[in-house]
C-alpha cells in the first residue's frame, strides 16, 4: 500500500513514466561511504525500487569504496542522484559548478537541519576529552567527509594551543580509517584510541542518538553505546544536500524531488533507511546553505 501511494504521488508531479524517461535510459544513484557496501545497498533498495517504477527506466545503485568515487561520478555525469555531506557537495561544486543542484535536506525530529561531528572513545580507555587524547591515535573517516574530517580538522585545533592534525605533534598518530563505520568499529575494537563520526546529537546516547553513523552501527549490532563515551562535539553543521544531476530532464528532477520529499509521509521505514535514522523527512534547500562550507573547503585546500 505504501509503495502504491508513493508511486501515485510521483506520477502526479510529472507526465507519464514513458514521457519522464525521455532523454534517459537508466537512473543511477550514488551512495556515500559510511557503512560497508552491502549495508548501503540494502538501505537504499527501497528508494531504488520506487525510482525504477516512478521513472520507468532501470535504476542502479552504486556504492564506491570512498567519497571520491561518488564525487567523481557526479562531476563526470555518470551518477544522477546522491545524498552528499556538505563537504562532498563543496568538493563537487568546486570541481564543476554545473554538475549538480541541491534540492532537499534532511529534517531532524525537532525541525532543525543540522548535525554534529562527534568525538568518541571506549569508556574503559580512561579518555574523557581531547586533553586525554594527547599522544594517542585519533581516527578520521574520509578526507572528503564533513564530520569525519573537514570540520574536526578546523575546530579541534581551536580546542587548545598545540593541537594540530599532524601525526606525532599532539596526537600520537592521525589516521584515516576509510569511513564512519570503519572508525566506529576501530574505536570499539581498541585498534585506535579515539575517532570522530556524525550524529544529529538528539535523543539518547545509548541509542546512538536519533540518527547518524552511531545509530546505524547500533541498528547493525556493531556496538553497544554503553561501551563508548563522547569526548568532543562540534558546533552545528548543516546537513548535506540530496543532489540531482543538473542536466537531467526537468520532469525527472521534479519527480525525484517529490518522491524523496514525501517519503516520510508515505513510507517511514524507507525514510529511516535513507536518512540513517529517525527523521521528519526532507525539505527544500538551496546552494546558499553551503556557501560557508565551500569557503572552509577552499581554505583547507590552501
Amino acid at each position: 500500500m505504501k509503495k502504491t501511494i508513493v508511486l501515485a504521488l510521483a506520477a502526479s508531479t510529472a507526465l507519464s513514466s514513458a514521457a519522464m524517461a525521455e532523454g534517459i535510459s537508466e537512473f543511477r544513484i550514488g551512495i556515500l561511504g559510511g557503512e560497508n557496501a552491502q549495508d548501503r545497498m540494502n538501505s537504499y533498495e527501497c528508494l531504488r525500487a520506487y525510482t525504477e517504477e516512478a521513472l520507468g527506466v532501470p535504476t542502479k545503485l552504486f556504492a564506491p569504496a570512498d567519497y571520491a568515487g561518488v564525487i567523481q561520478g557526479l562531476v563526470g555525469g555518470t551518477l544522477d542522484f546522491a545524498w552528499l555531506g556538505a563537504s562532498s557537495y563543496a568538493a563537487t561544486y568546486l570541481q564543476n559548478e554545473d554538475a549538480v543542484e541541491p534540492v532537499l535536506i534532511k529534517v531532524n525530529l525537532d525541525g532543525s537541519i543540522g548535525y554534529h561531528s562527534i568525538g568518541f572513545a571506549r569508556k574503559d580507555a580512561a579518555i574523557g576529552n581531547l586533553d586525554d587524547m594527547e599522544g594517542k591515535v585519533f581516527g578520521f573517516g574520509d578526507p572528503n567527509s564533513t564530520s569525519g574530517y573537514l570540520i574536526p580538522s578546523i575546530e579541534i585545533p581551536q580546542y587548545k594551543d598545540g593541537i594540530t592534525m599532524d601525526s606525532g605533534k599532539y596526537f600520537g598518530e592521525v589516521k584515516f580509517t576509510g569511513g564512519h563505520e570503519q572508525t566506529i568499529v576501530a574505536v570499539n575494537n581498541g585498534d585506535i584510541d579515539g575517532g570522530v563520526t556524525w550524529a544529529d546529537g538528539q535523543g539518547n546516547w545509548e541509542d546512538g542518538y536519533n540518527s547518524g553513523a552511531l545509530r546505524k552501527a547500533v541498528d547493525a549490532g556493531l556496538v553497544d553505546m554503553n561501551d563508548l563515551v563522547q569526548i568532543w562535539k562540534s558546533k552545528p553543521i548543516p546537513e548535506g544536500p540530496i543532489v540531482l544531476r543538473k542536466e537531467l530532464p526537468a520532469d525527472v528532477k521534479a519527480t525525484m524531488t517529490a518522491l524523496v520529499d514525501n517519503m516520510y509521509e508515505n513510507d517511514q521505514d524507507c525514510a529511516y533507511n535513507i536518512a540513517a535514522g529517525e527523521t521528519l523527512g526532507f525539505q527544500p534547500v538551496t546552494h546558499a546553505t553551503y556557501e560557508s562550507i565551500i569557503e572552509a573547503r577552499k581554505l583547507k585546500s590552501k
